[in-house]
């Protein structure tokens, strides 16, 4: 029997304490007699065992008993599947690697579950685990073609993510033809043995527009396409604040103003400057987007629900409903808006000496974009400084700072990647016109600079005082990808060093190799070695902006997290000027938050670059048989990808299509080389290309190459 000399509290912390002081798994009736649990908690801890099953930080074994994963060589996390079939274990815990998981040991699970897995192996380094319960489906909706066995219709996914066949409950949907590209919702999933079953909820007549696309892609990741209704009710009630608080600071006579893209229609940070004797006096303004949405209301819960807007060409799927996202929270030109704001002073050399952080009113002067700031402070155009006469000095004082700040961001070994995003170029009647490269102006470097100072200042801010918050972390890559990376360096005519993992040593090369023919290669390969950024209710810093100490503060309309943090600093300055101290939530309620908004944020930015991927090969659908040159970006068994220079559009030459030769792949060379000519091809090298298959339904775009082609032939 476990030994306990005290009472505890009910929680899930002293339950986990008692799991673990026991050594051993335990029994419900043993937990309760330890906990001295009375009748009328019993449903109590009923509930709390259940939510921590969910959570996967316990077990239930086949006996009834409860144990800790980690006890029991086991881990949770969420699985990331890949076309192949296999699949990962992205682990919950700061510093725990994935976990390899060969399609064979998966089982019943899908692509974005949530699982719990048991180490079966290590390979070089390398844990390899296979699935042993779901604690928690993620994936609501298949997409796939109706297919048909006799009398039976099933669906069969279209990316290979998820293998199983679901079978159709409602067949007559429609009328579904054999081969129909349809979306569909799970009613079962394969447990017990049992086929899954699904009902179609749409067919799709093809992919043969942005907006076709745009639907299909919302309905593979389950985004919402509206609005819960309890939403809509609740936002007619809200009203735009029509006065100041008693605690606001006044800053309506400032010059304030935002600089955003051509398109945007939500505003939520807006910037003024003044020259100091000593230095700078920087204001960042964001939208006081916790005045209008408030804990436990139905807004709030779907608002967390989505855990970030997710932007498509030419639409976006909201957090926040359009009242508040572009109007009552948008801050619009010579409009009082509430706002939070933080205010810091700047000595002469970019240093923070100052932070004061307060509840305001603004008013905008100006909505100011991009392109015409950089043509007011870059290009000196005349006609656009006149317009812009009335912040033009202000703009200039940002053009100081701004430089200032980033090359102090720099020497403390900041890593900035220059690459170029695709911006898809829609016509009037929403048909795709072009896929560029989006030019990256100084304009967008000083909005940058602003707003990651901003959120430095407020994530030192809470973690000073000890403020419960949810934090931007980016943790230290792994040592094996950075061995990777070495190898490409080692087969690129580039000056390098031995590979340190230092940001001082990555941020040289890169700055070594900018401007060069293999500069977008290298930022990609090693932007693809860093592990991805995420949330947590630790403060581990920042990796890439070689910070201590980060959060998200200025962008509360389009993310959650941002609007947890104006909680937690409003709960701060106000218990601060009363003299108290104390959070917001607790900090095993912030930790449960992290995870999903991380989660939900990955669902987001995996919805983007699919439905990115599709559009282009949309585009390219009317350019069959037409020649373009390209860059070799990438190297694989089956064959290499290509970048094409006229559009931001990457397609695959296959191996099975080299016919002068049978060729190699060389992994450790990055090349594929030729038995008997000896011909290679390897990242970097220019090709020439034909378009040879365009299909959106199935997402592949292939190349053939030309017969003039250039290449390169090893010495051997």
């Amino acid at each position: 029997m476990i030994k306990q000399k005290k009472v505890l509290t009910l929680n899930k912390e002293n339950l986990l304490k008692v799991l673990k002081n026991s050594k051993r798994p335990v029994s419900l009736k043993e937990l309760e007699k330890v906990l001295q649990i009375s009748k009328s908690e019993r449903r109590a801890i009923r509930a709390l065992i259940k939510d921590m099953l969910k959570e996967g930080a316990v077990i239930m074994l086949k006996s009834g008993m409860y144990g800790i994963p980690h006890e029991m060589n086991l881990q949770s996390g969420t699985l990331w599947c890949t076309r192949s079939g296999n699949g990962f274990l992205i682990s919950e815990k700061e510093g725990e690697k994935d976990i390899f998981i060969p399609s064979g040991s998966i089982k019943n699970a899908f692509h974005g579950d949530k699982v719990i897995a048991r180490i079966e192996h290590t390979v070089r380094g390398r844990k390899e685990g296979k699935v042993i319960k779901v604690i928690e489906r993620k994936t609501k909706n298949i997409t796939g073609y109706a297919k048909q066995l006799k009398n039976i219709w099933y669906v069969v996914s279209e990316d290979g993510k998820v293998p199983h066949h679901f079978i159709i409950e409602n067949p007559a949907y429609k009328q579904i033809a054999e081969g129909s590209l349809v979306a569909s919702q799970i009613l079962k999933y394969p447990e017990d043995g049992k086929d899954p079953t699904c009902k179609i909820v749409k067919v799709f007549k093809g992919l043969n527009d942005v907006k076709s696309i745009t639907q299909f892609v919302a309905f593979k990741y389950n985004l919402p396409q509206r609005f819960k209704k309890a939403v809509e009710t609740e936002i007619k009630e809200v009203r735009l604040s029509d006065e100041a608080d008693h605690d606001r600071i006044d800053l309506r006579v400032l010059k304030h103003v935002t600089i955003d893209g051509e398109f945007a229609k939500d505003f939520d940070d807006a910037v003024f400057i003044e020259k100091t004797k000593d230095g700078y006096e920087l204001y960042v303004s964001i939208a006081d987007v916790s005045h209008y949405v408030l804990p436990g209301t139905a807004l709030d819960t779907e608002a967390y629900e989505r855990g970030t807007s997710t932007y498509f060409p030419g639409t976006v799927i909201p957090m926040l409903p359009k009242i508040l996202s572009n109007i009552m929270c948008s801050l619009n030109p010579d409009e009082e808006r509430l706002a939070m704001t933080a205010k810091m002073t700047f000595s002469k050399d970019g240093t923070l000496t100052r932070t004061s952080l307060y509840k305001s009113l603004i008013k905008s002067a100006m909505r100011l974009t991009y392109t015409k700031v950089e043509k007011a402070l870059i290009h000196k155009d005349k006609k656009t400084r006149n317009d812009l006469k009335a912040v033009i000095t202000e703009l200039e004082l940002m053009k100081e700072l701004a430089e200032i700040l980033a090359e102090k961001r720099s020497r403390r070994g900041s890593l900035d990647f220059d690459l170029p995003e695709p911006e898809v170029i829609l016509d009037i009647e929403g048909g795709v016109k072009g896929i560029i490269r989006s030019e990256r102006l100084f304009a967008h470097r000083i909005i940058e600079e602003f707003m990651i100072a901003a959120n430095e200042a407020v994530a030192q801010y809470l973690f000073k005082n000890k403020i419960p918050a949810i934090y931007r972390i980016h943790e230290h890559p792994d040592r094996e990808k950075l061995i990777d990376f070495e190898r490409l360096l080692q087969n690129l005519p580039v000056d390098h060093k031995k590979v340190d993992g230092t940001t001082g040593y990555l941020q040289s090369l890169l700055k070594s190799v900018s401007g060069s023919q293999y500069e977008f290669l290298i930022n990609k390969t090693l932007l693809k070695s860093m592990k991805q950024a995420k949330y947590s209710a630790s403060n581990k810093g920042h990796f890439g902006l070689a910070s201590d100490c980060y959060l998200h503060f200025t962008s509360p309309i389009r993310r959650y997290p941002d609007l947890v943090c104006h909680r937690a600093l409003k709960l701060a300055l106000a218990n601060y000027a009363k003299g108290d101290k104390g959070g917001l939530f607790p900090e095993q309620e912030l930790d449960r938050m992290a995870i999903h908004l991380s989660e939900r944020e990955r669902v987001a930015m995996e919805a983007e670059r699919e439905l990115e991927d599709r559009i282009k090969v949309f585009f390219m659908k009317d350019k069959l048989g037409e020649v373009y040159e390209g860059i070799v970006s990438h190297i694989t068994s089956f064959g290499f990808f290509v970048e094409l220079l006229d559009f931001f559009v990457e397609g695959l030459v296959l191996l099975s299509e080299l016919h002068d030769d049978y060729y190699i792949f060389q992994e450790d060379k990055f090349r594929l080389m030729g038995r008997r000519t000896k011909k290679t091809y390897r990242i970097g090298d220019k090709v020439k290309v034909k378009v040879a298959l365009a299909d959106v339904e199935q997402n592949r775009l292939h190349f053939s190459l030309v017969k003039d082609s250039r290449s390169r032939t090893t010495r051997s």
